[in-house]
C-alpha cells in the first residue's frame, strides 16, 4: 500500500494589489503644537508610492514658531473664540476647514489632520458639508474608517499616539479604498441624504 504525499492544491483569492490603485492626493494640516508631527507625517507620506502628492495648508513653520505655545491652557477645552486674537489662523478649526475644503471641492482625495487629540480638528473638519472627519488611532479603527465610512479625513492626536505609530497607520490608510457596491454605501447614503432628520426620524 502506498500512500500519497502529493500536497493539495492551494486555493487562492483573487485581489486586486495596492499597487495597481490609483495613488491618492492627500492634503495635510495641524495647528502649532502639531506642526513638527506633521512635518514628519508630510515627509513620510510624500515617500509613499501610494500618494501622488501631498498639499500642505499650515500651519507653517513661521507661524508654528511664532503662534502663543501651548501649556498654559488646554485649547480644545476653551469656549468658542477664546484666544482667537492671539493665534488666529493657526487655531486648529482653521487649518482644518481649509484641509477639508480641498477634499470637498475634489482638489484632493483625502486629508490627514492634526492636533493634541485629533478630536478637536475632525470636530472642525465635519462641519465642512459632506466631510465625514475621524479620529483613529488604532489600525482597525483606520481600516474600517474607509472601507465601512469612507472618512475622507483621517486625524491624529499627537499627544495620543507617538510619531512611529502614526506613520505606520498612515501608511495603512492609504492602501484602502472604499467599495461603492459595498452594503455600507447604503449607510452613507442615509447619513447625507437624511441630514437634520436621521437622529429624529
Amino acid at each position: 500500500m502506498t500512500t500519497s504525499t502529493a500536497c493539495p492544491t492551494p486555493t487562492t483569492t483573487t485581489t486586486t494589489p495596492a499597487t495597481k490603485l490609483p495613488p491618492l492626493k492627500i492634503s495635510i494640516a495641524s495647528d502649532e503644537t502639531g506642526y513638527e508631527y506633521k512635518e514628519a507625517l508630510k515627509a513620510h507620506l510624500e515617500q509613499n508610492p501610494h500618494v501622488a502628492v501631498v498639499t500642505d495648508v499650515g500651519v507653517h513653520g513661521a507661524e508654528a514658531t511664532t503662534a502663543e505655545a501651548d501649556g498654559e491652557t488646554e485649547r480644545e477645552g476653551e469656549g468658542e473664540g477664546e484666544g482667537e486674537g492671539e493665534r488666529g489662523e493657526t487655531a486648529y478649526a482653521h487649518p482644518a476647514v481649509k484641509a477639508a475644503m480641498l477634499v470637498k471641492t475634489g482638489t484632493v482625495d483625502r486629508a490627514l489632520l492634526v492636533c493634541d487629540t485629533g478630536m478637536g480638528v475632525a470636530i472642525a473638519a465635519n462641519k465642512v458639508p459632506g466631510i465625514r472627519a475621524v479620529t483613529a488611532h488604532d489600525p482597525y479603527s483606520v481600516e474600517r474608517a474607509i472601507l465601512s465610512n469612507d472618512a475622507q479625513v483621517l486625524c491624529f492626536g499627537h499627544k495620543v499616539i507617538g510619531i512611529e505609530v502614526a506613520k505606520r497607520l498612515a501608511s495603512d490608510w492609504v492602501k484602502f479604498r472604499f467599495d461603492p457596491k459595498s452594503s455600507s454605501a447604503e449607510e452613507i447614503a442615509a447619513i447625507h441624504g437624511r441630514k437634520e432628520t436621521l437622529i429624529l426620524a
